[in-house]
């Protein structure tokens, strides 16, 4: 059986683990230029070196027995470390969020830089539109945020898109911020003090080296009404921000940057994943479960099942 899945972020690529644990042979196309996603870690060079920051989602947890195995596995790879400031049942990607990802991209097939615009069923299957081959595909699973999910499945199951488009997720604007010397700030971790939602000191994450680094991620309502200003404004406001927790102010950044996600955190549903099995289109996400990690890795795995049962 083969199967196409639109979006290579930790859904996607759980669904494709799991297809292929019974021998489906399965394509994932995403729009971006490696693996990472909302689990991205930015890498910026320096005249002091490289600087990294896990610029989208901070740390993951864990609680189903499956998610809990994986993890156990991931930590044997070395790919997995726990991080006891943000929370003793916190975990991070090591050397960066986006390590999770890369373990699992590198045993799938992952078009990268492929901006898929259209799903399309024609009498052989499935065809993936840009995907410059004439490649067809048995089933097509779109593993994306609710919001780029919508129009992909509106043409084949508008019952599935109208979930999709009941489901919003809230944006997050992020700034980066680095540092020749350490900031006179106490704590590595600082939770929603004013505008800020979260603050953490990258650097001090398990398995990072080099500059003192920091991610501020505003709130999402300040982000929401923020949203279209411009970053060099959200990054003076949230620095601004950041320097109110420092008892001597903040030094002169060697790097300060800002990242705008739109669709950063949804409240999520029941449902855990969609799927036709008619028409052999679905979906998953963790906008069908919950605003985790593990959320999105399950619905990938859910699924999965489910097309293994239909196949």
């Amino acid at each position: 059986m083969k199967v196409a899945i639109v979006g290579a972020g930790i859904a996607g690529l759980s669904c494709a683990a799991r297809l292929q644990q019974d021998g489906c042979a399965v394509t994932l196309f995403d729009k971006g230029r490696g693996a990472g996603g909302r689990m991205a870690t930015r890498r910026i060079d320096t005249p002091m070196g490289e600087v990294a920051f896990d610029h989208g989602a901070q740390y993951l947890t864990m609680r189903d027995p499956a998610f809990r195995a994986a993890m156990h596995a991931w930590e044997a790879a070395g790919v997995v470390a726990r991080w006891p400031a943000a929370g003793s049942d916190a975990w991070v990607g090591t050397p960066g969020m986006n390590a999770i990802v890369k373990h699992l991209a590198a045993q799938a097939d992952v078009r990268w830089n492929c901006r898929v615009t259209a799903v399309r069923g024609t009498a052989a299957g499935w065809t993936v539109d840009p995907d410059g081959t004439d490649a067809s595909f048995d089933a097509v699973v779109i593993a994306t945020p609710a919001e780029q999910a919508a129009p992909l499945l509106a043409p084949h199951d508008p019952a599935m898109a109208s979930e999709a488009l009941a489901c919003r997720s809230a944006p997050c604007w992020t700034a980066m911020f680095a540092f020749e010397t350490p900031l006179a700030i106490p704590h590595d971790v600082l939770k929603d003090v004013g505008i800020i939602g979260w603050a953490a000191r990258n650097s001090a994450k398990p398995g990072r080296s080099g500059l003192e680094s920091w991610v501020v991620q505003a709130t999402a309502d300040w982000s929401s009404a923020h949203l279209e200003d411009s970053v060099e404004a959200v990054v003076d406001r949230l620095e601004a921000a950041l320097a109110a927790h420092s008892p001597v102010g903040l030094s002169m950044p060697i790097v300060r940057t800002g990242h705008r996600w739109r669709y950063a955190r949804t409240s999520g549903t029941d449902l855990g994943s969609l799927w036709n099995a008619t028409e052999r289109i679905g979906a998953a996400g963790d906008w069908l479960l919950g605003p985790r990690i593990e959320s999105a890795w399950l619905s990938g795995r859910k699924l999965a099942e489910q097309i293994l049962e239909h196949a």
